[in-house]
């Protein structure tokens, strides 16, 4: 252990410049956190501790909270717009419109907001931001309570605007708790499992509320099922945030891995302004943001318009499009912890990217042609498929855009991913609506298709440059070569020490 030490202390100066030298996850050291101290003292430790599953977990519960939110009230469309009718345009189109805006609101909240929650981020750690969102979520939850009449469709906006701008708490957390909490090889399964937590979120939310609030011709019933959806998840996000106070911490009391810890021994404020223009500089994150915000903009689309694409062709069944969006987000949930585990074995990250791209266009081709089939069962199928690896793209991207643009922060990539899918996802959702009232839900299908086979295109052009990858090489061959030296030299110095003398040769 003391050679290692030695050898240790030596190898950190060199590690100075460079990538190799930044930490994955750059932050400022908190009183009391003694990282720093261990990489410069007697006991250089690293460690992996039991508590981040917890806190993993906790993520998870607190994401699935806020996409909850996102999409409980889409899922059953025609029926708010039945009930709030007295509060909204008279115009067909503004009318479906305006309530598909309760969806689209989270995507237009995050484009300017996580600029400045990504800058909040950086500087004040996990924990603010964790706290800061389950406050939002929560509040945006008792403020629906008070949305139980015709004419308050307004407040019902504003209630749900609060809960998309808590959003942006969320989104670029995984691959940022996964550098914080989790080893090497665990990083991209701990991605998954942020994403994980949202997609299960999701599904609650096609899945609940048309088994809450079931079609009715009257209005009071509606208003009685929405007072009791409310409620309950109000009662929910309110006990979430008092465990995220009590439980989630800002990182380990020793760092996961050897690269953080030698990293943090050159640790330095990072420049936000700085490492946005050296992300927009990199031509491969630039495509990759792109495609990133098209695969998961069609995915907002979709999940958006579900209701009506599914009334279109099965009338009446707003529970089987809730189940049907069920399908596609737990199919996905598998998709994205199987690739999490995928890229924590083989590390190709740009053949995964484009295989699941791929995939994600024959997954919605099929689901298009066999819309009209008749069979709710082949539709389930396809929609299963197209969810498994739709959905099982969101974490490659992150951390395919981690592997490019290292040693930028993670989650200044992610919430710039994440942008761009807002953005794509509004696009397209507005598209998608025109289409269906004027063409049909068919050639909205085939639109985001077409979307699709381009995004698929562009992501074979991006360069598979793995800069993480290269730079824990070398901290690893660095180390190995100081180690080596100290060997060298002990075993000089104790050959030194057992050489005879010319006096002992005398005598």
């Amino acid at each position: 252990m003391a050679i290692f030490r030695s050898a240790l202390s030596r190898s950190l100066p060199e590690l100075d410049n460079g990538p190799q030298g930044q930490p994955i996850l750059v932050q400022k050291k908190e009183p009391g956190e003694n990282w720093t101290n261990n990489v410069a003292g007697s006991s250089p430790t690293t460690k992996v501790h039991k508590r981040r599953w917890i806190i993993v977990m906790l993520f998870c519960l607190y994401s699935m909270s806020n996409a909850y939110q996102w999409i409980h009230l889409n899922i059953i469309a025609n029926i708010i717009t039945k009930y709030y009718n007295a509060s909204l345009p008279e115009d067909r189109f503004q009318r479906e419109t305006t309530v598909d805006w309760l969806s689209m609101i989270y995507m237009l909240a995050y484009i300017p907001l996580i600029f400045p929650s990504t800058f909040l981020l950086n500087k004040k750690g996990l924990r603010v931001c964790a706290i800061a969102g389950a406050f939002l979520n929560a509040l945006g939850a008792w403020l629906k309570v008070a949305c139980i009449s015709p004419d308050r469709f307004p407040v019902l906006m504003f209630a749900q605007t609060v809960c998309a701008i808590a959003q942006i708490f969320i989104l670029g957390l995984p691959a940022k708790i996964a550098a914080v909490w989790f080893g090497p090889n665990e990083v991209s399964t701990a991605t998954s499992l942020g994403v994980f937590g949202n997609q299960v979120g999701v599904a609650i939310g096609f899945l609940v509320p048309p088994i809450l609030v079931p079609n009715s011709d009257s209005l009071g019933e509606i208003g009685d099922d929405l007072s009791i959806m409310f409620y309950g998840g109000a009662g929910y996000m309110t006990l979430l945030l008092i465990l995220v106070i009590i439980i989630f911490k800002e990182r380990p009391p020793h760092p996961p891995s050897k690269a953080q810890m030698l990293a943090l021994q050159n640790v330095h404020e990072e420049h936000y302004g700085k490492s946005l223009v050296n992300l927009f500089k990199n031509v491969g994150f630039d495509i990759l943001t792109i495609t990133y915000g098209v695969n998961t903009g069609c995915y907002y689309a979709i999940s958006t318009l579900l209701n009506p694409i599914i009334l279109d062709y099965f009338p009446g069944h707003e529970e089987s499009a809730g189940q049907i969006g069920l399908t596609i987000v737990i199919a996905g949930v598998g998709g994205s912890i199987l690739a999490g585990i995928w890229l924590d074995k083989t590390r190709t990250y740009k053949a995964t990217t484009f295989g699941i791209y791929f995939l994600s266009m024959a997954g919605l081709v099929a689901f298009t042609f066999t819309l009209d089939v008749g069979h709710l069962w082949v539709v389930f199928v396809c929609a299963g498929a197209l969810g498994f690896f739709m959905t099982g793209y969101l974490p490659v991207g992150f951390e395919f855009a981690a592997e490019i643009t290292y040693p930028e922060s993670e989650g200044t990539s992610s919430g710039l991913l994440n942008a761009s899918a807002q953005f794509f996802g509004i696009i397209l959702t507005i598209g998608c609506r025109a289409m269906i009232n004027r063409v049909g839900t068919f050639g909205s299908n085939l639109l985001i298709s077409g979307v699709l086979l381009l995004g698929t295109i562009c992501t074979g052009f991006i360069a598979a440059d793995y800069k993480r990858q290269e730079a824990g090489k070398e901290i690893l061959e660095q180390m190995d070569n100081a180690l080596e030296i100290e060997i060298s030299e002990k075993d000089s110095e104790k050959s030194r020490m057992t050489k005879p003398t010319s006096h002992d040769i005398q005598i």
